[in-house]
């Protein structure tokens, strides 16, 4: 699999409309200069995505600097929620700098008190204590120690936890560990041996299994209790509300049966909401979706629309289980300012439900761009404004990565901005404030692409 993309100005036809605009050869000879001038000093795992070179942001729409506009799917991967630098969000964080305060380890601030006394206000009542870090990973890492301290206290062999297979829960030791993506743990010698995983409960494993989602999760459970898993000991189980790389939802039935398990083995629930939170499945929060009351909720991403900011909220008696549980930038000032500004935006500007009306437009437009390729699109899946296209090779079920990448990169020629998968699928996800017919736009220039695709493919 090719990690990088070539580095190759393309000649392209001009695109004037509404909302983009090609006017140079793509990528810029400039755009070029610059990302190998990167590529000689950085990691490649820093340059696997499009070749494009971001020199401003704006709402839904990216400038390269040289008079090329795009329209963004990526909101820098569900960070701009309520679009790249909402006013409100540049003002908060022009404020704080003026003041002049950007920095104060985890010492009191008006900042922080403002922004969590906001969060909470807004996140179901039961959750009324936060914690706040820096990135998604360290929260699903501490999430990760407060269900195994909970357990602990309980039975000191009780420190199991559940976990999903494809989950991805951050790229640290613990949090790769959680998730279920293999390839991104063998390098780790000594995986955790109280760590398990069950199958996700893909359409297809539905399908497969003959079951409905109750009796597949229960039958899984009994699965690992005939590999010698001691199910008692699962002090907490861990999850998405969706897969990230294809927008995978659980099935209703599925959740209330896990739910009702846990109570009756008292295991904790974490709700990973890093990217699945402030509003993008048409919802504050994605497990909103299954009348579901998480006893930890991780979240971060979209929650600042800007700069580095995560928390836990939780349950009092969770969150103060061990007074360590802090972080050197967990309540940075400038980026809880820039936090409650996003925050009172999203709620006041009625992006979330915005983004539960724009996700049925986008729902519409893949769903018909299926039926006109159902050999090669098997699979759609769509909630408020997250979305997967799968992709497979003709007469297989296997993804068509290849065909993907290409598809995403023909697209950055016409001015649209993708993020790339390395799985077989398109994933979708705009600001929230993307305007509806930017937003077909964009799918029909996938569509155009996926036609010139084809059509060079049988030249």
């Amino acid at each position: 699999m090719k990690i990088k993309y070539d580095l190759k100005s393309q000649n392209v036809d001009a695109v004037c409309t509404k909302h983009r605009k090609i006017c140079t050869p793509i990528p810029h000879p400039d755009s070029i200069k610059l990302i190998n001038e990167l590529r000689e000093v950085e990691s490649d795992s820093m340059h696997d995505q499009l070749p494009l070179v971001w020199d401003s942001a704006k709402d839904y729409q990216i400038f390269d600097g040289h008079g090329n506009c795009f329209i963004d799917l990526t909101s820098t991967i569900f960070v701009a929620n309520v679009g790249h630098s909402h006013p409100k969000v540049l003002e908060a964080i022009q404020k704080c700098c003026q003041k002049p305060l950007i920095n104060n380890y985890y010492y009191p601030s008006f900042e922080r008190k403002e922004f969590v006394k906001r969060l909470i206000e807004v996140t179901p009542k039961h959750l009324n204590k936060a914690i706040l870090y820096s990135t998604g990973a360290e929260t699903t890492e501490a999430s990760f120690k407060i269900m195994r301290q909970y357990g602990h206290k309980i039975n000191r062999e009780k420190i199991t936890i559940l976990s999903f297979e494809g989950s991805f829960h951050g790229k640290t030791t613990g949090a790769q560990q959680l998730g279920g993506k293999t390839a991104g743990k063998q390098w780790i010698k000594n995986l955790d041996k109280n760590i398990v995983h069950i199958p996700f409960p893909t359409q297809w494993y539905m399908e497969q299994s003959g079951l409905s989602g109750s009796e597949l999760f229960l039958r899984d459970i009994k699965l690992l209790e005939k590999q010698g898993i001691d199910l008692s000991l699962i002090a907490g189980i861990i999850i998405e509300p969706y897969q990230g790389w294809g927008a995978l939802f659980y099935p209703q039935d599925y959740i209330d049966t896990m739910v009702k398990w846990a109570k009756e083995n008292n295991s904790l629930i974490t709700v990973d909401e890093v990217q699945s939170g402030f509003g993008r499945t048409g919802k504050l929060f994605g497990f909103e979706h299954y009348n579901l009351e998480p006893d930890l909720v991780c979240m971060g991403k979209a929650i600042s629309s800007s700069l580095p900011l995560s928390a836990i909220i939780g349950r009092e008696e969770l969150i103060n289980l061990d007074a360590s549980m802090n972080s050197t930038h967990g309540g940075n000032p400038m980026a809880c300012a820039a936090s409650l500004a996003s925050l009172n935006a999203l709620i006041d500007e009625n992006l979330i439900e915005a983004s539960a009306k724009k996700g049925l437009i986008l729902e519409h437009e893949l769903k018909k761009w299926q039926e006109e390729f159902p050999n090669l699109i098997s699979y759609i899946s769509c909630k408020g404004l997250v979305a997967a296209v799968f992709f497979k090779k003709i007469n297989s079920t296997e993804l068509d990565i290849e065909l993907v990448d290409n598809l995403i990169y023909k697209a950055m020629l016409k001015g649209v901005n993708s993020v790339r998968t390395l799985s077989g699928t398109i994933k979708i996800g705009p600001p929230l404030t993307i305007p509806e017919d930017a937003l077909v736009e964009a799918i029909n220039v996938y569509k155009q692409c996926l036609n010139e695709l084809l059509e060079e493919t049988h030249a």
